[in-house]
């Protein structure tokens, strides 16, 4: 099967799936001669990822210093959820009318399979299950752009290789879940 992704794009698809797999972690640098050598590409579809990537909060370009992964403050971690909730808010609010009693029964599932996952310590899975859940009531939603800018935060939140948690806040998005599914 031919890849008809540009070399940008699959650039910036290897750099997303080495920060995920913890191979560029938070704090390291990126040598883009290295990248580049390593790839057998030219600078110019490193560089452009790149700078996809700083875009989407993932990496910092220091001008004549380099590239590091960026590291994710907790302060960032609350804007993140913050802005994320109030774009997933503006769905619900417009797609309430198309929420059927299926949908209602998977997030229901979902939430479950969450707490579950909780008291496994799976948190991997228990991330997977929070996007399958919100991605009920998303995918609703005509609006592709809201949607645009939705992914590069949930994906800034859950594509960094995750060291700590924070196990009050997931039970208590399981909760609010709860409590939406109720309404």
């Amino acid at each position: 099967m031919l890849n008809t992704k540009s070399l940008r794009e699959q650039v910036y698809e290897y750099l997303r799936d080495e920060i995920q797999n913890g191979n560029l972690l938070p704090g390291s640098t990126i040598n883009p001669n290295e990248i580049s050598k390593q790839l057998g590409i030219s600078k110019t579809p490193l560089r452009d990822a790149i700078i996809q990537l700083e875009i989407e909060g993932f990496v910092t370009i220091l001008p004549r210093r380099g590239v590091t992964v960026k590291k994710l403050t907790l302060q960032e971690i609350k804007d993140s959820y913050e802005i994320v909730g109030a774009l997933e808010a503006s769905v619900i609010m417009n797609e309430f009318d198309k929420i059927t009693a299926t949908h209602i029964s998977q997030m229901e599932k979902l939430n479950t399979n969450q707490k579950a996952a909780l008291e496994n310590e799976d948190y991997d899975q228990y991330y997977r299950l929070n996007l399958d859940f919100h991605n009920i009531f998303n995918s609703l939603s005509d609006n592709k752009t809201l949607m645009q800018l939705i992914m590069p935060f949930k994906q800034r939140l859950y594509d960094f290789p995750r060291r700590g948690y924070i196990r009050e806040w997931e039970m208590n998005n399981c909760d609010e879940h709860h409590q939406f599914i109720e309404l």
